[in-house]
């Protein structure tokens, strides 16, 4: 009996070590595109010949179909396995050979300038300390003389930050103090060793090297082992290149030695070579009275951080992980250099500018110790301050450092938006629900589940095409058999108001007859190989080319091609996704790219983080250019860098269906939400494996209250579209769907404020209540805007979850039943499988569109309704923001209605918030739920005309709810609505 035949391929990553074992049924493995294939019918998705192929077996694709697959860890890098992070990880906190030379001091306007050095080696650095205007100071330390120059990131800041006068307090031979400004901010710059203290009154904020551990190798030349004893003995400084300050008679100077991995490093079957030897560079921080950090996306981590003393440092290197582990402080598909620090007085954050391959080592005095411990240390009057440390430890480049001072969370907040820039303002679309799978298989399939959502009322704005849509693997293109018409399939969506995102990854196919493959190896725009020729790589389409993103020229190609007459097939309801762009290279070190490959003066150690931040912002500015600039763009992608929040989305990547998956999920997005990438989602259901109609169900109604709600699936799960999990849990989907699109005025203008503020989003609970310890650590439940909570069914099986509802005198109503509940305690909420628990603020008024329809463009004109949460605290406040939801006139042409609502002394009113701006809108206001009400003896609607009218009302005593019925004013007017 013939054994039956799957083909399987590995999406995302290579495989590692295939064994060989008989008994099994021999199969064909493609090392291009991992597809395995039978015998008879030799193929592959990358078209390649057979002659490409290997045999494998059936075991190993038993495994795989099993799900017994993960990450295989041994295939990335740990600390002691990456030469420069043993390197200076073995340096231990004593004192720093570095000093600094007041006698070269230089205070001007802008900035303080003086050298260090560094008393072992007599090499001299330069160090730059400017006050930055917004309450922040910055630091830079780079080689004074070095012997060509070192990678500093450009394109990340905004603008060359602003600057505040330095104004110098006193000066000794010990050091030097500095005023920040108000708040008697000073900083103090020690002489012997080098240190700075940040100061604000008598306390200590926070101190740079106070614990010695700056570290800055210099660049040399390599020792030639064939020189004569001579030239090999010549002391250092005879080289006019030589950057080391000449030594005296008296001087002892340490001679520098060539530890293993300096000049050249293999790992598994690749080398590195390292024509320019070692440049690492490190600082510490000490961070006085903090027990609790936040940031450095991206790890599948809790949202505090944790201490890395006795593991690996967390690791922020962009890398394509297969299926990858939870809570540990690998590398995942982004990274951000952002730590959050955060105590009851006061909140402060550190931007580490630096895009090579960075470690970073966090370490606390009060790690381990329990609550009964720490109780025990009062009862006892130890005095010991807590305190966390952070060492940062990057490969090449300088060190170039933010201090951001708060001192409150959306000061932070604020501060970093003002150097990197904010949330760019997405298309109302884009907040809508996403239909994704690797992948619908043709246009008929695209039809057909379009039409599933229709006949199932299921409302979605995008559906998702991955790799397979194209030709080839040929981006830009089509697949001429199964996409033959894109405009029709196009066109039917649109006429239903709905949208489509196809995949644009950046490896290029190497292919002769491949308009885009031609053209950017024609202009030289390909990134190079160590030897000049261009550097090629195994990805989808078998044989890669990588296009250099961080030259300007290249982005201005690469927009240009998302043209229509250029991107034949597309229109204007097509978007993109950017996948792969860590760069993932299958058959690189750790799935990447070689570090000695060449970006014009460059290696790509100096610039891999930046790789996938180059590509989508050239991804949206081609998609700004089509439109001439009028539409705003719609793009994802999976790897990031600081600043990435100003061109779209991104996502945890390739997640599994496992409850744990889900529960990560939440810390994921809120790390990403605190350094400033707001549109955050992870693919509803999980990548891999196959969900049971419970977590299925549970992630779509979590998901239903991310920023970024997508449901995706890998190519060999069964399919699974919202109405193939039998009626009820269609039922169930359907409501947490309806659920997310009623909600859209409200993700609306939080996403409007993300854009002008900076503020996140989903937010960490201790954001809003910053002085209230028990939020601190509290990562399974969150807050959208300050008004709604949110509280995740997260356990298989649940009958109930306890949520905190923070807030001493606050009150939070239950949006399901309207029932009120005090703050500061801890609640146990009975649920079922209908819903999870979400409760808004009392104080609070936020807008819905009850009126659910296929599309969120289909509800443009439909009615309002008006939730007004009461509290005795403090008057209800809220706003209502609208704009064409689409282009950029709100921006440009001030097109866009804004308003604030407010609810004090039994007045109902709206205002303009923007007397400036002008649209004209026929939505109007078709309802109004009071929580926590008394019954009125009338409701009375009063005008900008003038007029009065008396409204019609009902009162529910049993939960104090009253609904004000058809009030109909416009909502861009203005009106109040008077209770007596």
């Amino acid at each position: 009996m013939a054994k039956p035949f799957v083909t399987f391929s590995i999406r995302r990553a290579p495989l590692s070590v295939l064994t060989v074992a008989s008994g099994f049924s021999a199969l064909f493995f493609c090392k291009a595109c991992f597809t395995v294939s039978d015998p008879g019918s030799v193929s592959c998705k990358c078209d390649c010949s057979p002659t490409r192929m290997a045999p494998v077996v059936m075991l190993w694709l038993a495994l795989c179909l099993s799900g017994t697959l993960a990450v295989d860890r041994g295939n990335f890098k740990t600390c002691d396995q990456s030469a420069f992070c043993k390197r200076q990880r073995a340096l231990q906190p004593g004192q720093s050979p570095y000093r600094a030379l007041l006698d070269t001091m230089e205070l001007t306007h802008t900035k303080l300038t003086l050298q260090l050095i560094n008393d072992n080696n007599k090499v001299r650095l330069l160090l730059e300390l400017y006050r930055l205007q917004g309450n922040m100071t910055r630091v830079k330390i780079n080689e004074l003389k070095p012997l060509k120059p070192r990678y500093e990131v450009p394109d990340v800041l905004v603008q060359q930050p602003l600057t505040e006068p330095l104004s110098l307090l006193s000066q000794d031979e010990n050091g030097v103090v500095l005023s920040l400004g108000g708040e008697a901010q000073r900083v103090i710059l020690s002489a012997r060793p080098f240190r700075l203290d940040i100061m604000e009154g008598h306390e200590l904020l926070m101190s740079l090297n106070s614990r010695g551990l700056l570290a800055f190798e210099h660049l040399r030349t390599r020792k030639d082992t064939s020189q004569s004893d001579s030239e090999a003995e010549k002391p250092q400084g005879t080289d006019p290149a030589d950057q080391a300050e000449q030594p005296k008679a008296d001087d002892k100077v340490e001679e520098e030695k060539d530890e293993e991995g300096m000049w050249e490093e293999t790992f598994k079957s690749h080398t590195d070579t390292k024509p320019n030897g070692p440049s690492a560079v490190s600082l510490d921080f000490s961070l006085p009275g903090v027990e609790h950090v936040y940031g450095i996306p991206e790890h599948a981590e809790t949202l505090k951080l944790k201490t890395t003393d006795g593991g690996d440092p967390y690791r922020l290197y962009n890398l394509d992980v297969f299926q990858y582990e939870l809570f540990n402080p690998m590398a995942l598909y982004g990274a951000v250099p952002v730590m959050l620090a955060h105590n009851a007085q006061r909140t402060t954050g550190i931007f580490w500018l630096n895009a090579a391959e960075t470690w970073v080592d966090i370490s606390s005095n009060t790690a381990g110790k329990t609550v009964f411990g720490k109780m025990l240390d009062y009862v006892q009057g130890s005095n010991e301050t807590p305190q966390t440390d952070v060492r940062w430890i990057s490969e090449s480049g300088i060190i170039d450092v933010f201090i951001m001072l708060g001192p409150t969370p959306y000061d932070v907040f604020s501060q970093y938006a003002s150097l990197t820039g904010t949330q760019a303002f997405p298309p109302l679309a884009g907040l809508a629900y996403h239909q994704c799978r690797w992948n619908y298989n043709d246009q008929e399939d695209v039809q057909a589940v379009d039409a599933g959502f229709d006949q199932h009322d299921i409302p979605y704005d995008f559906i998702w095409l991955d790799i397979e849509h194209t030709d080839g693997k040929r981006y830009f293109t089509w697949d001429p058999h199964k996409f033959a018409t894109p405009k029709d399939m196009l066109q039917g969506l649109l006429e239903k108001k709905r949208k489509m995102v196809a995949i644009v990854d950046p490896h290029i196919k190497i292919d002769s007859e491949y308009k885009i493959h031609t053209e950017i190896r024609s202009q030289g725009f390909y990134i190079k190989n160590k030897d000049g020729g261009d550097y090629e790589g195994w990805c989808w389409p078998g044989n890669a080319g990588y296009p250099d993103f961080t030259k300007p020229e290249m982005r201005a190609w690469w927009a240009s091609m998302f043209a229509y007459d250029q991107y034949e097939g597309s229109m204007e309801n097509l978007y993109t996704w950017n996948d792969m762009n860590e760069p993932s290279v299958f058959n690189g070190p750790e799935v990447t790219m070689h570090k000695d490959a060449v970006h014009g003066p460059w290696e790509h150690r100096d610039v891999h983080n930046l790789y996938g931040f180059y590509v989508q912002a050239a991804t949206a500015e081609g998609l700004i250019q089509r439109s001439g600039g009028v539409e705003r763009p719609f793009v994802l992608t999976r790897a990031f860098f600081a600043g990435s929040q100003r061109y779209g989305a991104v996502w945890t990547g390739d997640n599994a269906a496992e409850w744990d998956h889900l529960k990560i999920s939440i810390p994921m997005c809120l790390s990403l939400s605190l350094v400033g990438i707001s549109l955050c989602g992870a693919d509803v259901g999980g990548f891999f494996k196959t969900p049971n109609s419970e977590l299925l169900v549970r992630w779509y109604q979590t998901g239903a209250y991310q920023p970024f709600f997508r449901a995706h699936a890998h190519l060999d799960t069964p399919r699974r579209e919202p109405w193939l999990f039998g009626p009820d849990n269609t039922a169930l989907i359907r409501e947490a769907v309806r659920q997310r699109y009623a909600l859209l005025p409200y993700w609306y203008q939080l996403f409007y404020h993300a854009h002008r503020t900076g503020h996140p989003v989903m937010r960490p609970l201790w954001v809003e209540y910053p002085q209230d310890a028990a939020t601190f650590a509290m990562d399974d439940q969150f807050l959208l805007g300050r008004d709604l909570l949110v509280h995740p069914v997260t356990e298989e099986g649940a009958r109930g979850v306890t949520a905190y509802l923070p807030g001493k005198g606050e009150v939070w109503f239950d949006v399901h039943t309207f029932q009120k509940h005090n703050g500061a305690q801890d609640l146990y909420i009975p649920v079922t499988m209908s819903s999870i628990p979400v409760f808004q603020r009392g104080g609070s008024i936020i807008p819905r569109k009850l009126r659910v329809r296929r599309s969120s463009a289909c509800m443009e004109h439909d009615p309002y309704t008006l939730f007004v949460a009461l509290s005795q605290r403090r008057k209800a406040e809220g706003e209502l923001y609208l704009d064409d939801g689409h282009t950029f006139n709100f921006d440009t042409k001030g097109e866009f209605i804004h308003r604030k609502l407010s609810f004090s002394n039994n007045i109902l009113s709206s205002s303009n918030l923007a007397p400036a701006a002008h649209l004209s809108t026929m939505s109007w206001i078709e309802r109004i739920l009071i929580l926590g009400a008394s019954k009125p003896s009338k409701v009375t609607l009063k005008t900008a005309g003038g007029q009065d009218s008396q409204l019609e009302f009902e009162f529910d005593a049993s939960m104090s709810v009253l609904t004000i019925r058809k009030p109909g004013m416009n909502v861009g007017e203005d009106w109040s609505v008077v209770l007596k």
